[in-house]
């Protein structure tokens, strides 16, 4: 199945659980896949196939210079990216008033901080031939807030607001989509959560050309927990 053949696709957060099923996923449609990592042991632990070309860059996405020396590297050593899923994301609870100021900033710096710079520069390097931005909301930042969980609420409702302006900037020629699943499981009837893989083959199909009809939208993936 190579529907993305020749095709380049980046995918932060390449080392997580739900990272490591997108490197999979997108290894199977024939896309070139560009794996962002936070360290060098996850880069030397992915899923790739052998047969394909395939790149990997160590960045920390909260870190504005890191952000920008990967992207720049990717559009020299690879090629015009086609394609960004922001697959970097952090939870955390805790009592609002037991919430400190370093714990807050770090949620918003992980989740939404990052998701910013990546969409930036990625869409820096996607100016001249198109492309499409996807980032990770969550039904904490898609519906309503939770209880004892401000910061991710905030930071991922955060990230759905970015979303919605990307996508009425770029005017379609850049699309821009956020996925909001509930929590993400590994195996099917864990808890009624969603699947990593249901989640990786959405952004596939969000790869194709059905994807410029979601564009700006919220797409929901919630379980029975949901």
């Amino acid at each position: 199945m190579n529907i993305l053949q020749g095709r380049i696709v980046a995918i932060t957060g390449a080392g997580g659980h739900l990272g490591r099923v997108l490197v999979r996923r997108f290894v199977e449609a024939g896309a070139t896949v560009v794996a962002i990592v936070g360290s060098e042991a996850s880069a030397f632990d992915l899923p790739f196939d052998e047969s394909r070309e395939a790149w990997a860059y160590v960045a920390d996405v909260t870190d504005e210079a890191a952000v920008c020396e990967t992207f720049d590297a990717m559009a020299r050593e690879v090629g015009p990216l086609d394609l960004l899923v922001h697959a970097v994301g952090a939870w955390e609870a805790s009592p609002l008033s037991d919430t400190s100021l370093r714990a807050w900033q770090n949620q918003l710096d992980v989740n939404l901080t990052s998701t910013f710079l990546c969409f930036r520069e990625a869409s820096k390097h996607m100016v001249g031939h198109g492309g499409r931005l996807v980032a990770f909301a969550s039904r904490q930042g898609a519906d309503r807030g939770a209880m004892e969980q401000a910061a991710y609420s905030a930071a991922k409702a955060g990230v759905v607001r970015l979303v919605e302006a990307a996508a009425q900037e770029f005017q379609g020629h850049i699309t821009a989509h956020a996925i909001a699943p509930s929590h993400l499981v590994d195996e099917a009837g864990e808890a009624g959560g969603v699947l990593c893989d249901d989640v990786a083959k959405m952004c596939v199909a969000l790869a194709t050309p059905l994807g410029d009809a979601f564009n700006g939208q919220v797409l929901r993936l919630y379980g029975l927990d949901g």
